[in-house]
């Protein structure tokens, strides 16, 4: 049985796997490592990978992701897409954790992948300002987009789309499909899916 999860029932089911015991910065390290391995295994070779990563929790796996891959052997280059110091707890020490230099002015020239790890799956409000330059720019980029958990625009409950989204090459998400996932018109943007278990 396919069984598929709004918002609020995956917030539930991260504060129970948080309860008991395993903790938010170890769930972040789990998602973004499931990514880098994506990413490693679906472009091998490739030469530079973009991270795009927001201040919320999806920006942290991005950054897990961009440091596992630097890790491995890849070129990355990370983009933070809002004001450092509104970045969260556990993506903070993400970020800390990457240790290298993150750009503020979007650029893929020279860029093979893009991971999108802007927005998570409860985005419920239209995208403006330099997240909406950010999406136009990854959809223009002309390359593969790996987007973390949802592609950034996409609303995880209802499928809706918040004015602009990422239109995704794959999409990685955690645990459990998500409703928008399967919704029109949110399933045109997510490519295919892989869904990682990071619980265990």
């Amino acid at each position: 049985m396919l069984e598929l999860l709004t918002n609020d029932q995956m917030r539930e089911a991260d504060r129970r796997t948080i309860a008991s015991g395993t903790s938010g910065l170890a769930l972040m390290e789990k998602a973004g490592a499931a990514v880098a391995g994506a990413a490693a295994a679906m472009y091998p070779g490739y030469g530079k990978i973009a991270v795009v990563a927001g201040t919320g929790n999806n920006g942290g796996d991005g950054f897990v992701a961009a440091r596992v891959l630097r890790e491995a052997g890849f070129v990355v280059r990370t983009f933070l897409i809002g004001q450092a110091t509104r970045v969260g707890q556990e993506a903070a020490e993400a970020l800390k954790r990457w240790d290298a230099p993150v750009d503020g002015t979007i650029d893929f020239s020279d860029v093979t992948v893009i991971i999108d790890a802007l927005f998570g799956a409860g985005l419920d409000r239209a995208v403006t300002g330099d997240a909406l330059t950010a999406i136009d720019a990854m959809n223009e980029a002309e390359v593969p987009i790996i987007a973390v958990d949802l592609p950034s625009g996409i609303n995880g409950t209802s499928g809706a789309v918040s004015g602009v989204a990422v239109r995704a090459t794959r999409t990685v998400t955690f645990f459990r499909k998500k409703i928008g996932h399967l919704l029109l018109p949110g399933r045109l943007y997510c490519g295919k899916i892989a869904v990682a278990e990071i619980d265990q």
